[in-house]
Order: structure tokens, then C-alpha cells, then sequence
């Protein structure tokens, strides 16, 4: 699960970038319609399965969680057909 949890960080840190490119060129309206507090809801949910002891309840579905959401890059060549839910 490590190497999961360092992938989706990867692309979320990516995307981030990204995001701030465009608020630095066009200005922050142009992310109003964005996705961007859907990656610092999976940054933190991946930070919360990580701090998280396996025994706890609630690893199992918050581990689908991470792998449902991490499907958006399903085309990235660092994607792993193992990770998908």
C-alpha cells in the first residue's frame, strides 16, 4: 500500500502544480469550477488512511475509497492494474 500512497501523492502534488499554473497565468476565477478541493480531500484522506491502525474498523473502506478515486489515473504509466478496486 506504500507504493499506492506515494503514487496518488505523486499525482496529487502534480495536479497541485498544475492548478497553480493556471491560477498564476489566467488568475484564481480561472479555478472556481475546479476540481482542486477534491485533491486536498484525497491528500487528506490518504494522510488519514496512513496514520490509520489497520485494525481500525474503518481501513478497509476508506482503502476502496483511495483506489475508487485513484482510478482518474488509471492512464498514467505508474498506475497499477492492482490498485484498482
Amino acid at each position: 500500500m506504500d507504493d499506492f500512497l506515494r503514487f496518488l501523492h505523486a499525482r496529487n502534488e502534480a495536479d497541485n502544480h498544475a492548478y497553480a499554473y493556471v491560477a498564476h497565468c489566467f488568475g484564481g476565477e480561472a479555478l472556481l469550477d475546479s476540481h482542486l478541493p477534491m485533491l486536498d480531500l484525497v491528500g487528506m484522506l490518504a494522510r488519514e488512511y496512513k496514520a490509520m491502525d489497520p485494525s481500525d474498523s474503518r481501513s478497509a473502506g476508506l482503502k476502496y475509497a483511495l483506489r475508487v478515486l485513484a482510478q482518474s489515473y488509471a492512464d498514467h504509466p505508474g498506475y497499477r492494474e492492482e490498485w484498482r478496486p
